[in-house]
């Protein structure tokens, strides 16, 4: 097969062409892949030709180093603080590929070896098949620094079973390969050691047929069994908790429970939340909340005026003094 590799100047992010393979490869290794205006630049200019390409059929998307990727660029964001609206364009941009992502037409599989989080995750989680290994840490971190959940994870959080949206929202807790699968953020559990050989297998078969590349990486993944101290196993606590109404009856409701025997993983969880931003819990809890009654488009544009009005500090300047 024919094989053209696609750079920018900078080679932020590779793109290639391989039959009717198309591997995107966030290239900036020792930054953790964040994702910058180019990037996002990039990643936009690449799906939507390859989505209007008749010989791309399969989208492969992966991290150079060790991490798939660690989110938005914060020093973009810092930087243009003192600038009106510096970051507006790239804001816009990136819901729009949030949103292009979730409804791409053409069969897309992330190889998430690493760390994913935030706005990194975007890329990850709305795929038709996205590939962990015990290596994988996933977080939405965002309420820990000020800010809030977004890039579509206000929708993606809201639709987890019962509570465990809000409580990843709130706390930015961490979850590995094997819990992304149990809690339905990622469809398949794959061995590091084994994908190398699953990239080459998919490349090799050459086509975007659904059953297919499924069947692709079902040959190389294996079942699951999440870990006995896992947070995934508390999950009946866990909605108790988060099922309060505000932020304050959650922390009352951790306090009261983290007396009960068997729940010192909560001792971490409160300390978390209250080193946390008190308005970007809020923010965060209200946009989850709202989400379960909203569609992805109603949450991206709710997601795209919070990003906004916190950037501005209209709302407040704690993402800022945290970064």
């Amino acid at each position: 097969m024919a094989k053209e590799v696609i750079t920018s100047d900078e080679q932020v992010v590779l793109g290639e062409e391989i039959g009717h393979v198309r591997l995107i490869t966030l290239n900036q290794p020792r930054r953790l892949n964040v994702i910058s205006s180019k990037v996002v630049s990039l990643l936009a200019e690449y799906l939507e030709k390859w989505e209007k390409d008749d010989d791309a059929e399969l989208i492969l998307i992966k991290g150079a180093g060790r991490a798939f990727s660690a989110g938005g660029d914060l020093k973009m964001f810092y930087d243009g603080r003192t600038s009106k609206d510096s970051c507006l364009e790239v804001v816009y941009r990136m819901y729009w590929l949030c949103y292009h992502i979730h409804t791409y037409q053409k069969t897309q599989v992330a190889l998430v070896h690493g760390i994913s989080m935030g706005g990194g995750a975007s890329l990850m989680v709305p795929m038709k098949f996205s590939v962990v290994t015990e290596k994988t840490v996933f977080a939405t971190p965002e309420a820990s620094i000020g800010f809030h959940t977004d890039c579509g994870f206000s929708y993606i959080l809201s639709r987890l079973p019962g509570h465990l949206g809000e409580y990843l929202g709130l706390t930015g807790a961490r979850l590995n390969g094997k819990e992304l699968v149990a809690a339905g953020l990622a469809t398949h559990f794959v061995p590091s050691e084994k994908l190398p050989e699953l990239e080459k297998q998919l490349i090799s078969l050459n086509s975007g047929e659904e059953n297919a590349v499924k069947s692709v990486i079902e040959e190389f993944s294996v079942d699951i069994q999440i870990d006995e101290g896992s947070v995934l196993n508390k999950r009946a606590t866990m909605d108790e908790c988060f099922s309060k109404e505000t932020v304050e009856d959650i922390i009352s409701s951790l306090e009261a429970e983290a007396t009960q025997e068997g729940n010192d993983w909560m001792t971490a969880t409160l300390q978390g939340l209250k080193r946390s931003s008190p308005i970007a819990l809020k923010i965060t809890f209200q946009s989850i909340r709202e989400a379960r009654k909203q569609i992805l488009s109603e949450c991206l544009k709710k997601e795209f005026r919070l990003t906004m009005n916190i950037l501005r500090t209209v709302i407040s300047g704690d993402v800022y003094e945290v970064i």
